[in-house]
């Protein structure tokens, strides 16, 4: 068969760029276009595209999702970020680079919803469908032709458009042999991209790609491999692995594992997810320890309703905080057993923030987070020298049930009632 594909029609085996069957210029061509069967797909612009799915008005408007004027930018619209508006920007310069933009706060239960309805159609193509986060996903179609009857190419062609008839957001496919090259190649050709790396020219292919590109190397980390000359892969292929790793430890080993296109990482289904966790932005900067505690109990008290929700329970907790100048400060503790109760995860949290907030520096952003996750069959044992723990298990079960029945906001313990008005 020849490699080739329309997207439009699923039309395959043509050798021009135009489809014959139905004239459209959307077609991929690669040589092993219909070999390969690992695939990643990522969603373009989710948040923004679901609001403007949502709101046609929208559509050729600038679009930022964040947590308004003093928070950050989520995510934001291709028609912003032409403009230079990123995400993780502050909001405050995404205005002034953008000053037209429409501003949305982020609408979470929506996201998740759409995002299950993009999951249902990904599980009909396959099983193998790893989740990565609320917008991505390894998809392996390995051994799916005879069901489909169509190779894993068309099979993803045809899911693109399913969602985008359907669903009504648009998603870019990376198809290759391997994780890695899957998820690199689904950023080059967005928005609803697909594009495809084949063994045959994986290595030229990263060659002159920056070894950034790897998931874990941060700035620290690609500073100290600038500093010793390897900026791109080919560079890391230039040293001996025993050599790398003698210098940079065991991460050496991935990379150049990476850097000859090979990675052996099967796509799994049963993946955990690594954390619970989230954070608010204030409307005003704040310093005193009282009142970023009330805020944290509340906090402690929405990551402990996801842990109890899922099953869930993590034995990591980490604060987190943003100071008023945007650098941000963690500190995690470990704890003996798992929890997945409001109460043990606020001790461990206020320590460590009564550590941080010293009444000097001030804070535009708190938030907490469990993880080193298992599921909550072993969490909260009882313990006899630790009595509290049990009468907490009773305390929170009594609220859980009572807010089951009546709403989150029926019921409160006092330590979290009057932040309210300090948070967006």
């Amino acid at each position: 068969m020849t490699g080739s594909l329309c997207r439009d029609c699923f039309a395959t085996g043509f050798e021009s760029r135009l489809c014959p069957e139905c004239r459209s210029p959307r077609t991929v061509r690669h040589p092993e276009l219909h070999q390969l069967g690992l695939a990643h797909i990522d969603c373009d612009a989710f948040y923004a595209s679901v609001e403007k799915r949502d709101d046609p008005s929208l559509a050729d408007k600038p679009l930022i999702i964040g947590g308004g004027r003093r928070g950050v930018v989520s995510t934001c619209c291709y028609i912003a970020r032409m403009n230079g508006v990123r995400s993780a920007m502050p909001m405050f310069k995404a205005l002034k680079a953008c000053p037209d933009a429409v501003v949305l706060k982020p609408q979470m239960s929506k996201y998740v919803a759409v995002s299950k309805e993009i999951r249902a159609l990904m599980a009909d193509l396959t099983p193998m469908v790893e989740p990565l986060s609320i917008d991505e996903a390894f998809l392996d179609l390995g051994g799916t032709e005879k069901v489909h009857r169509a190779s894993p190419a068309v099979s993803l062609a045809r899911l693109a458009k399913r969602v985008e008839t359907e669903i009504g957001v648009t998603i870019s496919i990376g198809l290759s042999y391997n994780k890695f090259l899957a998820k690199l190649s689904s950023d080059l050709d967005k928005p609803r991209g697909f594009a495809v790396v084949g063994r045959a020219e994986a290595v030229d292919f990263l060659s002159e790609r920056p070894v950034s590109d790897i998931y874990g190397v941060g700035k620290a980390f690609q500073a100290k491999l600038t500093a010793d000359g390897i900026r791109t892969f080919a560079d890391m292929r230039r040293h001996d692995e025993a050599a790398l790793m003698k210098r940079y430890g065991v991460i050496a080993k991935r990379l150049r594992n990476f850097a000859d296109g090979r990675d052996t990482r099967a796509v799994n289904p049963d993946g955990d997810r690594k954390s619970v966790s989230t954070e608010t932005t204030f409307n005003e900067d704040l310093e005193r320890f009282e009142d970023l505690n009330r805020i944290l109990w509340r906090l402690s008290e929405d990551v402990s309703a996801t842990l109890k929700e899922k099953k869930i329970a993590g034995r990591t907790v980490t604060l987190k905080l943003r100071t008023a100048d945007f650098r941000i400060r963690t500190r995690s503790v470990t704890l003996e057993d798992l929890t997945q109760l409001a109460g043990v995860i606020f001790g461990a949290a206020e320590p460590m923030l009564r550590k941080e907030a010293d009444g000097k520096t001030r804070f535009r952003l708190i938030g907490v987070g469990v993880s080193s996750l298992d599921d909550d069959t072993d969490a909260d044992p009882p313990d006899l020298l630790n009595q509290g723990r049990q009468q907490r298990r009773k305390i929170e079960a009594t609220l859980d049930q009572i807010r089951a029945k009546f709403g989150k906001e029926a019921i409160g313990e006092g330590r979290g009632l009057r932040d309210k008005d300090k948070r967006r």
